[in-house]
C-alpha cells in the first residue's frame, strides 16, 4: 500500500446514466481526471463543448522568452476561471507539468512575435492590457478592466519585454506593501485574473 488517496471516482455503480457525453470506458473503468464533480464520467470533447459554451469573454497572454515554468501554472488558473483562450508570445515549446493537464481542456494560440499578437488584437477588439510594476500603472484594484480584455503577463524575473509592454493599451499593477519588488508571476496571474472575476463574472447566488 502506497498510503496515497485515491483522486476522482471508481467505476459506475448501479445502471449506467444516459447521454452522450458520458464515456463507456470511464463508467466502466472509473474517472481519475483531474476534473471537477460536474464533469465525472465525460468524455472530453463533451467536457470542452459545454466549457465553449460558457466561456469568459478574458484572454491571457504570457511572453515565452527563457521556457518560462510558470506558464503551466498560468494555463491551469486560466482553465479554473474559464477563460476564453491563452496567448503564448514567443517560443512555442513551454513546461506543461504545471498544468495538470489541463491545457486539454484549454484553447492555447501560439504568437510567434509581439506584431503577430498585435495583429489578432486589432483584428478582434481585444485590448491588451499589461501587469507591470512601474511609473504610470494603475492599482488593478482601482482598474476598471473591460469586459472583453488580454491580460499580459511577462517573464519571471525580467518582466514583461519593452516591445510587448510598448504593445500594449494599458498597464495595471497588484498593490504591494511589503519589501520585496514583485510577486511570482503565477501568482500574479491569478490575482489579476480574479480581479477579472470579481468585475464581470456571473457568481453563484449565495446559499439561502
Amino acid at each position: 500500500m502506497s498510503g496515497e488517496p485515491e483522486v476522482g471516482v471508481g467505476p459506475w455503480e448501479g445502471p449506467w446514466p444516459e447521454g452522450d457525453h458520458y464515456d463507456p470506458e470511464l463508467l466502466a473503468d472509473g474517472d481519475r481526471r483531474n476534473v471537477v464533480d460536474r464533469y465525472r464520467y465525460w468524455r472530453h470533447d463533451a467536457i470542452v463543448a459545454d466549457l465553449d459554451a460558457r466561456r469568459h469573454p478574458l484572454h491571457v497572454v504570457i511572453e515565452n522568452l527563457q521556457h518560462d515554468f510558470n506558464i503551466g501554472s498560468i494555463v491551469r488558473t486560466a482553465n479554473a476561471f474559464c477563460v476564453a483562450e491563452v496567448h503564448i508570445v514567443g517560443k512555442r515549446r513551454w513546461n506543461r507539468r504545471g498544468a495538470m493537464v489541463t491545457d486539454r481542456y484549454q484553447h492555447i494560440r501560439h504568437h510567434p512575435d509581439v506584431a503577430s499578437l498585435r495583429a489578432w488584437s486589432a483584428e478582434a477588439g481585444v485590448p491588451l492590457v499589461a501587469l507591470e510594476n512601474g511609473a504610470g500603472s494603475e492599482p488593478i484594484e482601482r482598474a476598471a478592466l473591460p469586459r472583453e480584455v488580454a491580460l499580459v503577463f511577462g517573464q519571471e524575473g525580467p518582466g514583461l519585454s519593452a516591445e510587448l509592454l510598448a504593445a500594449c493599451d494599458h498597464t495595471v499593477a497588484i498593490s504591494q506593501f511589503g519589501s520585496t519588488r514583485s510577486i511570482n508571476v503565477g501568482a500574479a496571474a491569478a490575482i489579476a485574473m480574479h480581479a477579472w472575476v470579481a468585475q464581470h463574472a456571473d457568481l453563484p447566488a449565495p446559499p439561502g
